[in-house]
């Protein structure tokens, strides 16, 4: 998982030897649920599954979720639960912006903190900034409470990856000694009855949609304001030949 355009369906292609398409240009390639061929890592069978991000060009967050949470519903009713969660995160990326603080909470969200031991957050792109830049920025994603703080302590792990086949073969190792996780939106939905949009993550979600219109609705009222201002009538009593009086006849 990850924002638009961080390398997932990359990391991928690279592990596996799949030739899922890769956007090359401003519009996600990537707005369905994809699952890769499996493949032989060291005598295990690993298979990945691609996800969109939240930011999709075509999709809206709803339909994401919708998405995401009907793949694992059935991947957990199908008995099959997963080894291990990959977030990619841009270590080129100057700032953690609103964009990716909004992909990641909803990755936390998604999987809850009891599965946090199977989650990897790896950053890549390290060949786009100078190696003092990224080990700034690594330290900041880690030690910022607004970032990967909280989740780095409680159980997942912060990993380089290089885009070589072996920097994406040793993450994938990381996972072969884990205990397969129920995913917390796994759980709330097929063991817990509950509707999506009453899950962690549909909470998530309605409370971002939820301040988003009342940000506009703050923002219309505020232009409205500006426009009267502007447009407000007046008169010029200098210019005036009537005489003028606060009292009737």
């Amino acid at each position: 998982m990850g924002a638009t355009g961080s390398g997932k369906t990359t990391f991928i292609n690279t592990v596996s030897g799949s030739q899922m398409r890769i956007s090359g240009g401003l519009r996600s390639c990537t707005n369905v649920v994809q699952v890769a061929p499996p493949f032989l890592l060291d005598g295990r069978k690993v298979t990945l599954v691609d996800t969109p991000g939240f930011d999709d060009t075509t999709r809206s967050d709803t339909d994401i979720l919708k998405m995401i949470a009907h793949f694992l519903t059935l991947t957990y009713e199908n008995g099959k639960k997963l080894a291990g969660v990959i977030y990619i995160h841009r270590i080129s990326d100057f700032r953690m912006g609103g964009i990716s603080t909004r992909n990641f909470r909803m990755f936390r969200e998604l999987c809850g903190d009891s599965s946090l031991k199977n989650v990897v957050i790896l950053t890549n792109m390290w060949g786009e900034v100078s190696k003092e830049v990224g080990e700034a920025r690594e330290r900041e994603l880690a030690s910022d409470d607004l970032f990967f703080k909280p989740v780095l302590e409680k159980g997942a792990k912060m990993i380089r990856h290089d885009h070589t086949l072996t920097s994406a073969q040793k993450v994938l190792g990381y996972f072969f000694n884990n205990r397969p996780a129920v995913l917390q939106i796994q759980r709330e939905i097929v063991d817990e009855k509950k509707d999506i949009l009453q899950t962690a993550a549909g909470e998530e979600l309605n409370r971002e949609l939820i301040e988003q219109m009342q940000r506009h609705k703050r923002e219309m009222i505020d232009l409205q304001k500006e426009w009267q201002g502007k447009h407000r009538p007046y008169v010029d009593f200098q210019n005036s030949h009537r005489p003028f009086s606060c009292f009737g006849r």
